[in-house]
């Protein structure tokens, strides 16, 4: 059959004779008892450290069972998947499609099963199945976990240790691999997929998935307990402004507000911690943009997932295996203004890009946006000055604060706050300077004067702060939005 070792074909049976290497992998199967003992001849297939290490997480609390798979059962796993590779033809199988070589695969694995006579349930050997053309031709353990559309963060420490975010919470569970070479394996598999690698070389990688989850791995020998993944996941349903009203994390004015700036081509920052919710919003202020528009979005891992007709996606590219051929995010949004593009979005300002996202907003791409990090809009606007500096821009500060002002319109601040909920917690207009100060003024704010509910969730409300004709005024009249932009701000401020 196509795909399995021509010596294994025919009479898995008799492996003993047409296959000399199967009769090591028969070895296994008396081992459940005595295998720390064996160390020898499987330290490189089923590492003690990952059967052994499982426990432990029951003394530092609640673990999430995923599948519900025991230690018997990934011994099993083991020893089955050893005599899978012994007998399949790797490079056969590679000139299949998915949906064939799983069907090989399965097929392989029931005989085995069969000849080691292994006693398992029919919902346990589906699982087995399952999880070994995981392995083989997905992501591993890590299937499951990216099928939950719950999961917003899935951080593997190492072999043995997998924890994921939900609800804004982190919790361990019991996922693990094999070893640290099957973990390594699976991230060169996601980079790959990207045309970026990852190894001793070159051990730091931002990456993606194909529906656009962020991946960030760091390899041995910088990682030192294995590789280290984390995966931002995105939700297979893209967020609305209207799922964050029912979330919780704006008011449905404050909303309403954003869309008028979504609209209107307010020139716009939003600002927040790790895990605040940057991207999310930024995505759902993007559905605001009108569909003639000829929008261009620079990210250093496409990211971003814009409905608009007219696209154009630029993502930056490290050097190669000489150090030459980097192109980093300044020279993409350079690049932009030669485009002719109507905005500009720019995934993450981290760096002197931020000196030429600023000109571009100057010079008639009204409506560009960009997200940064920054723990309040008045530390926004500071880290921006910072970013142009170290650019190596000999220009005075009040310059340089005059140029932000004329940039940028509004900050959006969102925030994690300790009870694992993201909110909105400031729309702020830059109004302008006087001496060498910025002058903002908060159009709406997160109030947690509330204090905490029984079980810990903060009590608070979006408040407008009873700004009745902000700066923009002028702009959403322009629009023909400066009645919507009136009703939304007095029912605010009612």
């Amino acid at each position: 059959m196509f795909g399995r070792k021509s010596s294994a074909a025919e009479a898995p049976q008799s492996a003993t004779q047409a296959a000399p290497p199967k009769v090591e992998v028969e070895k296994p199967k008396p081992k459940p008892k005595s295998q720390p003992k064996q160390k020898a001849n499987e330290e490189a297939k089923a590492p003690p450290r990952v059967t052994v290490a499982s426990p432990k997480p029951a003394t530092e609390g609640a673990v999430v069972e995923v599948g519900n798979r025991s230690d018997n059962y990934f011994q099993t796993k083991t020893t089955i998947f050893n005599a899978l590779i012994d007998t399949i033809d790797l490079s056969q199988l590679a000139q299949l499609d998915t949906e064939a070589a799983g069907e090989e695969i399965r097929d392989i694995v029931n005989e085995i099963i069969s000849i080691k006579n292994v006693q398992m349930s029919i919902s346990e050997q589906e699982a087995l199945l399952q999880d070994i053309c995981n392995d083989v031709l997905g992501y591993g353990p890590l299937e499951p976990l990216l099928a939950r559309d719950d999961i917003a963060d899935i951080m593997v420490n190492g072999a043995s240790r997998v924890f994921i975010e939900v609800g804004g919470k982190i919790q361990l569970t019991n996922v693990r691999f094999r070893d640290n070479a099957q973990l390594m394996n699976i991230c060169q598999r996601i980079v790959s997929q990207v045309g970026r690698r990852v190894d001793e070389a070159s051990p730091i990688c931002d990456a993606r998935l194909l529906d656009g989850s962020r991946v960030n791995v760091i390899a041995p020998p910088l990682s030192i307990d294995g590789a280290a993944l984390t995966i931002r996941k995105f939700k297979k349903d893209k967020l609305r402004i209207a799922d964050l009203v029912n979330f919780g994390s704006i008011s449905e004015e404050g909303a309403r507000v954003l869309e008028i700036i979504g609209a209107c081509r307010i020139n716009t920052l939003i600002s927040g911690g790790t895990g605040s919710g940057k991207t999310t919003l930024l995505n759902c202020m993007t559905a605001f943009i009108e569909h003639d528009e000829r929008v261009i979005t620079c990210e250093d891992a496409a990211e971003l997932q814009l409905q608009q007709p007219h696209v154009v996606r630029l993502e930056t590219r490290p050097p190669n295996l000489e150090g030459q051929g980097e192109v980093n995010m300044r020279e993409l949004v350079k690049n932009c203004l030669r485009m002719r593009p109507e905005r500009i979005i720019v995934g993450e300002v981290r760096g002197p890009e931020a000196f030429d996202l600023l000109q571009a907003m100057n010079t008639g791409h009204d409506g560009s946006m960009g997200t940064l990090h920054a723990n309040s809009p008045r530390e926004a606007l500071q880290r921006l000055e910072s970013m142009i500096t170290m650019g190596g821009y000999n220009l005075p500060s009040k310059t340089i604060r005059e140029m932000i002002v004329g940039s940028i319109d509004i900050i959006i601040q969102a925030a994690r706050l300790r009870d694992g909920s993201r909110r909105i917690t400031h729309i702020t207009e830059v109004l302008g300077t006087e001496g060498e100060t910025i002058i903002t003024q908060d159009l709406f704010v997160f109030d947690m004067s509330g204090g905490e509910d029984e079980d810990g969730n903060i009590l608070g409300a979006h408040q407008s702060t009873g700004i009745a004709r902000p700066a923009f005024w002028d702009r959403a009249k322009y629009y023909g939005k400066d009645a919507e932009l009136a009703d939304a701000l007095d029912a605010a401020a009612a």
